[in-house]
């Protein structure tokens, strides 16, 4: 199996129909595919078993995926989204469930907490978490993504509406000092921002959602 993109905006699985080769998707990102392919539903909690649906269920954080087998290629593609590909080596990504648009078979999918809500912001009271070995392919619907390292001197500090997911031993922080906010007449109190430390990589896009 390989993957590669066909352009920013295009994911292309080649499935040579072996083991290991099955992948999941964010349903309905097919746009093209050509060979023998079967799509079914993930199942239950995107594949994740019972307890990620459960969590899921509670958490409101909900994960809809197909699973990809066979041997051809796919195209994938949300939104004429730009796209992201990340080699996780026992790593574990954060990211909103909407913005995973595949998963290589293995990768296992779960909820986490992070925190209090912001009224202002869509982001909510919990993140998907990806974790394992294998390839992941992140959308960024507000243009191409950028990758901000953070390091044990250096905290990184988001905003929300533009925060797409993060990778390594990072701690995840809200704060309300938003004074920039305020400079845009956004000064309602229930604005926050995101704050990062430890060491790892925050991938942001460049438009707000």
């Amino acid at each position: 199996m390989a993957w590669r993109l066909e352009s920013p905006r295009v994911l292309v699985v080649e499935l040579d129909g072996g083991k290991g080769s099955a992948v999941r998707a964010q349903t309905g990102s097919m746009v093209a595919y050509e060979g023998e392919v079967q799509f079914k539903n993930a199942g239950t909690g995107g594949g994740g078993g019972l307890r990620a649906a459960f969590k899921q269920r509670l958490s409101g954080e909900s994960l809809s995926l197909m699973e990809i087998t066979g041997r051809g290629s796919v195209h994938l593609a949300v939104e004429a989204g730009h796209v992201l590909v990340l080699d996780l080596a026992g790593d574990t990504l954060k990211a909103e469930s909407e913005g995973l648009l595949c998963l290589s078979e293995g990768l296992r999918t779960d909820v986490a907490f992070t925190g209090l809500q912001g009224a202002s912001s869509g982001q909510g009271l919990f993140t998907t978490t990806v974790s394992g070995h294998g390839q992941v392919a992140l959308l960024s619907l507000g243009g191409p993504p950028i990758a901000l390292r953070v390091g044990p001197q250096t905290p990184l500090v988001v905003d929300p509406d533009a925060y797409i997911g993060c990778v390594g031993d990072l701690r995840q922080s809200f704060i309300t000092d938003v004074s920039w906010r305020n400079l845009l007449g956004e000064d309602s109190g229930e604005a926050f921002s995101l704050r990062f430390e430890g060491s790892g990589v925050v991938y942001v896009q460049p438009e707000e959602r």
